[in-house]
């Protein structure tokens, strides 16, 4: 290799033309997924956990399906605030084909069909306990009876018009069971997105916030998401989903665990994604409030990021801004 002078590698930083063409990464808004909230009712409900951020109607749900159109958006994922006295210990409101989440569904399928709907299969937002699954009498979350559960969940999602199931529970196996009963059911385009390394992590507060499960959790999670510390773990946990038919995997949450999807996308060669979680997003706008940075510059950046370690695409709360500031 040639020293210096000979090579100064400032000389393709010189201009922004010339940043543009040497640009390793390329982020778009093709590579982000727009999470939202569903709640009854026909109100725009503020989060205030998440500055910027409400729970929207049924109609107001359409209307941010028909930005995420307009803004080049790909998809939009869902998670529902569940009526607390639909919430249950067995969450059996989540097979309910007429519930909250499958009638955004079809409102979305019906009037912006291009837009893609991505699901959310755990049962937090429909247990009285804000656990993601039954719970016995010594209060741990049970496998088996809750992947049962799950796959009926992913069915009804499904059969409403899903064109993603994604499984966020961590329970073993259920990947495996819900691409059977896709199979069996004719549902043969239903992508599965697992999130196959969901970390036990302290970032995930102003979401249940978002879904109306803070308060209601008994215990911690720690007996099924994984240990912060454990990164080969993370490895065995994606090789299992994909060998029971998972088509892409998630990481989450995002930016403390890069380390993590790199070592996904290296190992497996297979579409990443991660989760730009809640109290991500939460940061950035405390940030940007008390002007400790630039809120654009730290979505684009921190989206960057994601990319550069592997991101097939991001989950972000940010979406809709990021969107606009790539397409101006």
């Amino acid at each position: 290799m040639s020293q210096y002078p000979a090579l100064r590698l400032r000389r393709s930083r010189a201009s922004v033309w010339s940043r543009r063409l040497h640009a390793e990464t390329v982020l778009t808004p093709a590579d982000l997924i727009w999470p939202v909230f569903v709640t009854e009712g026909t109100e725009e409900e503020p989060i205030a956990a998440l500055p910027g951020v409400s729970r929207w109607s049924l109609a107001g749900i359409v209307d941010r399906a028909r930005e995420a159109r307009d803004l080049g958006i790909p998809c939009l994922a869902l998670f529902p605030n569940t009526p607390h006295a639909l919430r249950t210990e067995d969450g059996r409101e989540a097979v309910n084909p007429d519930n909250l989440m499958c009638r955004a569904i079809r409102a979305i399928k019906d009037a912006v069909p291009e837009v893609g709907v991505l699901t959310d299969v755990a049962l937090d937002p429909y247990t009285s306990h804000g656990h993601d699954g039954i719970v016995d009498t010594a209060g741990y979350v049970l496998n088996d009876e809750t992947s049962a559960v799950l796959v009926e969940q992913a069915l009804v999602q499904a059969q409403a018009g899903a064109d993603i199931v994604a499984p966020s529970d961590m329970m073993d196996g259920r990947v495996g069971q819900i691409r059977a009963a896709l199979e069996g059911d004719g549902q043969v385009n239903v992508q599965i997105m697992a999130y196959a390394a969901k970390y036990a992590s302290a970032f995930y507060g102003p979401f249940r916030d978002a879904v109306g499960s803070r308060g209601l959790l008994k215990g911690d999670k720690k007996t099924y998401q994984m240990d912060p510390a454990n990164a080969e773990e993370a490895l065995r946990e994606v090789a299992l989903d994909l060998a029971e038919g998972a088509d892409s995997v998630m990481v989450k949450p995002g930016l403390p665990y890069l380390d993590i999807v790199t070592r996904v996308k290296s190992a497996f060669e297979v579409p990443v994604f991660a989760y730009q979680v809640s109290g991500e997003y939460a940061m950035i706008e405390a940030a940007a409030a008390v002007g400790a940075g630039d809120r654009e510059a730290l979505v684009l950046e921190t989206l960057m990021a994601f990319k550069r370690a592997g991101c097939s695409g991001v989950l972000t709360y940010h979406a809709p801004l990021a969107a606009r500031l790539l397409g101006a």
